[in-house]
């Protein structure tokens, strides 16, 4: 480590061979030795879920809708998907959503706008969307491109790893932690 001058106000810089590296971790008690990176991994997931989710309201209160919450967004965005109904259990099972009550209210809030309609087929009910929940996806798309993806790098990477590998190791990860939500229940 490098030493200042005796009475020097410069700052005392250690030498990077010196420092260890610094995990930014939200809860150091999960920290532990050989397996910080997973807790900075957790500490990363939070934040950026909340920064999806903040996008997805305010990007859908910019497309006319201030009251939609980012659930109320993803399931409208999932209903509208290929312009196909979709039943309530496919978007549980889609979403993976565990407690339908999440499911209905949203729904309620999407036909208190007219952005869904509803049908029973026996004891299942389809859903799709109106001609004004596409034009609202639509113009949220619209959005997006100009104030997301306009921005993301054109060669697809962020910290030198493309968003398809990422989102393919998000895809894994989901499967160990699915397991461990399992297992914890059965304790």
């Amino acid at each position: 480590m490098k030493v200042g001058k005796v009475g020097s106000r410069a700052p005392v810089m250690p030498d990077v061979a010196d420092m260890e590296r610094a995990f930014i971790v939200s809860s150091s008690h999960l920290a532990v030795p050989g397996n910080e990176d997973l807790s900075e991994f957790e500490f990363a997931l939070t934040v950026v879920n909340h920064a999806f989710h903040r996008w997805m309201a305010r990007g859908m209160a910019a497309a006319g809708l201030p009251d939609l919450s980012a659930l109320d967004t993803l399931i409208l965005h999932s209903v509208n998907h290929r312009n196909r109904e979709k039943s309530i259990s496919d978007l549980m099972f889609t979403l993976n959503l565990s407690e339908r009550h999440y499911l209905n209210y949203a729904m309620k809030k999407l036909d208190e706008h007219a952005l869904i309609q509803r049908e029973r087929r026996g004891k299942e009910v389809f859903v799709s969307t109106t001609q004004k929940g596409r034009d609202v996806c639509l113009e949220y798309a619209r959005l997006r491109r100009i104030c997301l993806l306009e921005h993301i790098p054109q060669n697809r990477e962020v910290g030198d790893v493309t968003i398809a590998e990422v989102a393919k190791a998000l895809r894994v990860l989901t499967g160990f932690y699915e397991q461990a939500s399992r297992s914890a229940a059965s304790l």
